[in-house]
């Protein structure tokens, strides 16, 4: 298990760019719209990990709703996993209240689920598990 990205919610991708790609010099490797979760995103790497710039795409969205409550900033920690069934099972046994019961398909065709923060010490933790052609 590692690190996969930060997730960082912003009212506007354009704005957030010109910090983290023409100010810090990261380069986007990869923007799409995930209209299942009502998000575009850009992905900059930052060594081997990523931060995952969220804007959202409609009033209900579940990030246009963090930007009401809270305004822009990391909202979320990706880990990858190789088996993201196996890690809900064990977190569900163990307890944990999850988002989401079932993985679902997130950015870059990856499998994602969300860990309630109650369980996770107030962190919205997203779990990831890319496609079996790059798992190996």
């Amino acid at each position: 298990m590692k690190i996969e990205h930060i997730g960082i919610a912003t009212p506007r991708l354009d704005d957030a760019l010109r910090f983290w790609r023409d100010a810090l010099g990261l380069e986007v490797v990869h923007t799409e719209t995930v209209e299942d979760q009502g998000v575009r995103v850009a992905m900059l790497p930052v060594g081997e990990p990523r931060i995952e710039l969220l804007e959202p795409t409609g009033e209900s969205s579940p990030v246009a709703k963090f930007l009401e409550k809270r305004g822009p900033g990391i909202h979320h920690v990706a880990v990858r996993v190789a088996d993201i069934r196996a890690a809900l099972a064990r977190l569900k046994e163990k307890g944990a209240r999850l988002i989401d019961e079932e993985p679902r398909r997130g950015a870059g065709g990856c499998l994602v689920a969300f860990v309630h923060p109650s369980a996770s010490g107030g962190v919205l933790l997203e779990l990831v598990e890319h496609p079996a052609q790059e798992r190996s």
